[in-house]
C-alpha cells in the first residue's frame, strides 16, 4: 500500500487517538506475522476512526462487507451498546479462523455473526436497517454493495467504503486495471448521487464517509 499520508504522521496521528485494546493489538499482531495479505486489516488509526463514527451513528445495528481476521469487527463491537450486533461477510476461511479465535477471546465478541459465502448474496437476503455499513471487499462488487447498502441503510444510517483512493491509481487515466476502473466508477457515482451527502476523506488508502441527503428523508 502507497504512503498517501507520510509515515510518521500516521504514526503521530494513531498515538494521538483511541488506543487499541489489548485483544486487538494481539490480532493485528498475529494477521501481520501468519498472514500472507496482512496489509489488508484496518490499522490503529483507522480502526479508531471506524469505533468513533459507530458511536456518533449511535448505532446498534452494523453490516460490515469484508471481514478479513476480524479487527474491524472488534472496533465495531466495542463501540456498541450490550444489545447491539455487528453482521460480518467473508468468504476466506482461514481468515475466518483466525477471526473467530480473538471473537471469543473479547467480552464484545458476542455482538458479531459471521455470515460465510458471497457477500452479495448474504445481502440479498437481510432486512435492514442498518446503522452503519462498512465496505471493504472485493473490487469489483463496490457498486453494487454500495447499491444494494442504500437499500438496507436506515434513515438517518452511515456507509464507509474502504480503500476507495487505491493506492492513489484513482488518478491514473485511463485505468491500470479492472479495480481501478470500479473504484472510478463508484467514485463517480457516489459524487453524482443525489440521494446522499459524502466526503472522500484521506485517511489511510481513503475511506467514503456517505449520509442519506435530508431531503432524501
Amino acid at each position: 500500500m502507497a504512503d498517501l499520508v507520510l509515515p510518521a504522521i500516521n504514526i503521530y496521528a494513531a498515538a494521538h487517538s483511541l488506543p487499541e485494546s489489548p485483544v486487538r493489538r494481539a490480532l493485528r499482531e498475529e494477521t501481520d506475522r501468519t498472514m500472507e495479505f496482512s496489509r489488508m486489516l484496518v490499522g490503529p488509526l483507522e480502526g479508531a476512526f471506524l469505533h468513533m463514527m459507530t458511536r456518533l451513528a449511535q448505532a446498534t445495528r452494523v453490516l460490515e462487507i469484508g471481514m478479513c481476521t476480524g479487527y474491524s469487527a472488534l472496533c465495531f463491537a466495542e463501540a456498541l451498546p450490550e444489545h447491539g450486533r455487528v453482521i460480518t461477510c467473508e468468504v476466506d476461511e482461514e481468515s475466518a479462523a483466525v477471526a473467530r479465535r480473538f471473537f471469543t477471546q473479547s467480552p464484545h465478541g458476542c455482538k458479531i455473526e459471521i455470515r460465510m459465502g458471497s457477500a452479495l448474496e448474504t445481502m440479498a437476503g437481510l432486512k435492514g436497517p442498518f446503522d452503519l455499513v462498512f465496505i471493504d471487499a472485493d473490487k469489483l462488487n463496490y457498486l453494487h454493495y454500495y447499491r444494494r447498502a442504500l437499500e438496507l441503510l436506515s434513515p438517518r444510517g452511515v456507509i464507509l467504503i474502504d480503500n476507495v483512493l487505491w493506492d492513489g491509481e484513482v488518478l491514473c487515466d485511463p485505468p491500470l486495471d479492472d479495480r481501478t476502473a470500479a473504484i472510478q466508477e463508484l467514485n463517480r457515482v457516489v459524487t453524482a448521487d443525489p440521494c446522499v451527502t459524502a466526503v472522500l476523506a484521506t485517511i489511510r488508502d481513503g475511506i467514503w464517509i456517505i449520509t442519506r441527503t435530508p431531503s432524501s428523508l
